[in-house]
């Protein structure tokens, strides 16, 4: 019996492709796209799960000669990414919304939607790989090393991994974007999506000022002009307000030191940002919570490679648990270990899990 699979299809070359294979495997497949309901922004580039990508969804659909459904996400996504977006930058922090995407929405709320409607797998266009190994899931990193996204994808569990597939995980994007032209799908040159999906522009800022603005419930304390200072506690200029700085920032400081300045702490009782030279932004050791395996636990003084961001290249760490904290004690200093942010730990190419960065150590 043909197996039945749902794609996650959001009108771009890849998640088109993952579609287009698994029909060439013998798959009875369906395509499906998360509807955000979302208003373009200024420059009305071209956005994931935006009108334009379900229109080109469906074009795609047609010509691969499979059923399309459009499912409104608009309530979850407020509830699952964006309000918990607002209230992390509210508190200083910098979160990563796009793992909360895939958590809570695509391998939360749709694959229970897909199993719902009688799916075997639930399918997307992640450059990821899942093998089993030793009776468990494996999630692995993809063969393109340019575009792997493996690391957002830590928080997947056993039950999920069972039931999906990514196959384009053994491909490179050269390779996809020759076989969407091989295909004629309308999609082949289509450029990418690198904003955030319900940021106009990428402008978090304004954003978050508007979003507080008209609710209430939101505490704007971090929105008004604060002071900065250095380790010592010495102000030296004046901030435009906390949230709208990160660890690790150089520019917009506003300050001539004769030196180049960075944060390197956000303090959101004061309302202040901490600044000093690069290596005051860089550590050794950081802490994290909200932890989550993939498969095993590792065991206490595990060696493992810790990637603090996606674009981040790696470095060797150990891990040491404390309670139900994790701290990595990296080889070298990472530069920018920020609150809210993910530190993904692998060994190879495996994913072992992850955490939320709590707080760092300068180095």
């Amino acid at each position: 019996m043909s197996t039945k699979v749902l794609v996650a299809m959001s009108g771009g070359v890849d998640s088109s492709v993952a579609a287009a294979l698994l029909k060439e495997q013998g798959c009875l497949v369906t395509g499906i796209t998360m509807c955000f309901s979302l208003p373009a922004g200024p420059s009305r580039k071209p956005r994931c799960c935006g009108p334009q990508g379900v229109e080109d969804a469906q074009r795609v659909a047609r010509v691969l000669d499979i059923p399309h459904h459009v499912l409104s996400f608009k309530d979850a996504l407020e509830r699952e990414v964006i309000a918990p977006f607002c209230t992390e930058y509210l508190r200083g922090r910098t979160p990563n919304p796009c793992i909360w995407c895939n958590e809570r929405l695509k391998f939360g709320l749709l694959l229970s939607t897909a199993r719902a409607m009688g799916f075997d797998r639930l399918a997307t266009g992640h450059y990821a790989r899942i093998i089993e190994r030793a009776g468990l899931c494996r999630l692995m990193k993809g063969a393109d090393i340019h575009k792997d996204q493996s690391y957002f994808l830590f928080r997947l569990g056993q039950d999920q991994m069972r039931h999906l597939l990514f196959p384009l995980g053994g491909m490179t994007k050269p390779q996809i974007r020759d076989k969407a032209r091989v295909l004629r799908l309308p999609v082949a040159d289509k450029a990418e999506s690198q904003e955030i999906c319900f940021l106009p522009d990428d402008d978090y800022r304004s954003f978050i000022v508007n979003r507080a603005a008209g609710d209430d419930s939101l505490d704007s304390s971090l929105l008004k002009p604060g002071e900065i200072v250095n380790r010592e506690g010495k102000v030296l200029g004046m901030h435009k307000g906390a949230a709208f700085y990160t660890i690790g920032q150089r520019g917009g400081l506003g300050i001539a030191l004769g030196s180049p300045q960075y944060v390197i702490r956000i303090d959101p009782r004061a309302n202040r940002i901490v600044v000093g030279p690069r290596e005051q932004a860089s550590a050794r050791t950081f802490t994290a919570t909200d932890i989550h395996w993939c498969a095993d636990p590792v065991a206490d003084g595990a060696d493992v490679t810790v990637k603090i961001r996606y674009n981040h290249a790696g470095v060797p760490a150990k891990l040491h648990v404390d309670g139900q904290t994790m701290r990595t004690t990296c080889a070298e200093p990472v530069f920018a270990a920020t609150p809210g942010q993910s530190a993904v730990w692998y060994r190879g190419d495996e994913v072992l899990g992850g955490g939320t960065i709590d707080a760092a150590a300068s180095a």
